[in-house]
């Protein structure tokens, strides 16, 4: 993690306990407890204390709402927690802390195979559920949510290799492994690790808007919205490496300076200097998508600032980016998004009613 030392986290390889401590924020707070377990991957939980530890004095005018305060929160604060790669950490806060928080993160369970889940865990989450908290999974922390009875008679995802296993333990939970993250309100489950980030903006974008979301996502380098519908397996935006004497790469680098403008593959062939068989052969093999499936992905990724801007119809947005009309724009949207530009539009626009 990039900011790392402001988070609290010391970076070392020591196998001794490093303890987590979250620096003070003014009040009134709105307060995350995120839980902490023996055998835990660090991703997740660090996924969270970017979000929601570090100090954010370049959206302190536009916050809709209180800020949030981190506490870090084991069944037993104090003790050493063993962490994948070798390192150990300390939580100060116990379960008594999570279960007062205004929003519950769980970032995973111990062993999802086993079927085992903290009892005290269960009943904390149940408390702060009936508390009217807002409880949350990442990856495999669907399980102790589930355990608990909160995913009952709703749609949940987790990560993909955990799905299967999920609703055949619980079967009364609609589990849909086709997504990123499911948004049920009072509670919201992401997929695997990465996914986490995605749903983590989501929440912070649902408490304060686009604008301050886009703000935490520009400051952790990572793109500002994947909507929670998009598959957990789609067609990455793949940008154009930096090889001055590559042909792929230089068609890809010409692309992008001309979305706008209609694309096929003899085109971008001829920006190659490749014949087009040659052409297709060298860019499925470099990209793992066919040429027009990745300027198609490039330009709904074009679209997602324009849309959250409020000048701007989908029509105009829709030759601006390249496609050649708007139900063209709607059709590719909705397959790549699982949503459509309107209702992207109405959910994450900037000062769009």
């Amino acid at each position: 993690m990039a900011e790392q030392q402001q988070s609290g986290i010391p970076a070392t390889a020591s196998s001794g306990p490093v303890a987590v401590t979250i620096g003070r924020r003014p009040e009134p707070v709105h307060d995350v407890a995120v839980y902490a377990f023996d055998g835990m991957a660090p991703f997740e939980l660090g996924v969270v204390v970017e979000v929601f530890a570090l100090a954010r004095p370049e959206v302190g005018g536009l916050l809709a709402a209180p800020w949030y305060g981190l506490k870090v929160c084991a069944d037993r604060p104090g003790t050493a927690l063993a962490a994948v790669g070798g390192f150990s950490l300390t939580a100060p806060h116990g379960l008594d802390e999570l279960a007062a928080a205004d929003t519950v993160i769980v970032t995973g369970v111990a062993n999802a195979f086993n079927g085992e889940v903290s009892p005290a865990l269960v009943d904390a989450l149940r408390t702060a559920h009936e508390r009217g908290a807002r409880i949350v999974s990442i990856c495999s922390g669907a399980f102790a949510l589930a355990a608990a009875g909160l995913l009952d008679g709703r749609e949940a995802t987790t990560h993909w290799r955990y799905a299967e296993l999920l609703q055949r333990r619980h079967p009364l939970v609609d589990v849909n492994p086709d997504v990123l993250y499911v948004d049920g309100g009072d509670v919201l489950t992401s997929a695997g690790s990465a996914a986490g980030i995605d749903l983590c903006l989501h929440i912070v974008r649902r408490d304060h808007g686009a604008k301050v979301a886009n703000s935490v996502a520009r400051r952790f380098v990572v793109p500002p919205h994947r909507d929670g519908g998009q598959a957990q397996f789609i067609e990455a935006a793949v940008g154009p490496v930096e090889e001055e004497d590559d042909g792929v790469a230089r068609s890809m680098r010409w692309a992008m300076e001309h979305l706008s403008t209609p694309l096929t593959v003899s085109l971008l062939a001829r920006a190659a200097r490749m014949s087009d068989r040659s052409y297709l052969r060298h860019f499925t093999a470099r990209n793992g998508t066919t040429p027009m499936r990745w300027v198609i992905t490039q330009r709904i990724a074009a679209s997602l600032p324009l849309l959250e801007a409020p000048a701007g119809t989908v029509e105009e947005i829709a030759t601006a980016v390249g496609f050649e009309s708007a139900a063209t724009f709607r059709h590719h949207f909705g397959r790549t998004m699982r949503s459509s530009p309107t209702a992207y539009r109405r959910s994450f626009g900037r000062g769009v009613a």
